[in-house]
């Protein structure tokens, strides 16, 4: 590991990161379908992005797992009930589920209703903040998380199927 007198963490070259062996750059993808049983919600979904990425044989790249709805987002946090609670707050006063909001006004809305809509424009807002992707480093044919770290689909509207991309890419190391 070198020391970079400029940065304020070490530094590590790819040399010393991954042996040099021949390679072959290569991506994956799958589907993963998750529902929460309510919302606000903190689902743990990182084993299944484990799963997703043993089985896209990639030892070294990067997963990004995208989210594909406005009212869910993809979140990187530590799975501590309490701290799932204060999520739940921050988000509330982040933007009210009980707030007025011309998106939630079907007096005057006319685009993009369905039937069983519900008020969602507070989950729209909050999505706004957290956004749709997180991309993570892949060493070893592992997602390199820390000692804390899940990952989480963050429901914001109501119990529904959410459909996220997990796409790997990377080196398979031969």
């Amino acid at each position: 590991m070198h020391m970079n007198a400029t940065a304020l963490a070490p530094t590590i070259t790819f040399e010393e990161a991954i042996p040099a062996r021949s390679a072959t750059w290569r991506i994956a993808a799958e589907y993963l379908e998750v529902t929460a049983s309510e919302a606000p919600q903190l689902v743990d979904i990182t084993a299944a992005v484990q799963d997703a990425v043993a089985r896209s044989g990639i030892a070294h790249g990067h997963v990004t797992i995208f989210c594909r709805h406005t009212t869910a987002s993809v979140v990187l946090n530590e799975n501590e009930p309490l701290l799932h609670e204060d999520v739940k707050e921050f988000l509330e006063r982040l933007a009210s589920s009980q707030g007025q909001y011309r998106h939630d006004d079907f007096s005057i809305r006319t685009e993009n209703i369905i039937e069983d809509h519900g008020l969602n424009a507070h989950a729209h807002l909050k999505h706004l903040v957290l956004g749709a992707t997180m991309t993570l480093p892949v060493i070893e044919r592992k997602v390199a998380l820390g000692a804390w770290q899940r990952i989480f689909l963050l429901e914001m509207d109501r119990p529904k199927a959410r459909t996220l991309l997990v796409q790997v890419s990377g080196a398979e190391i031969a």
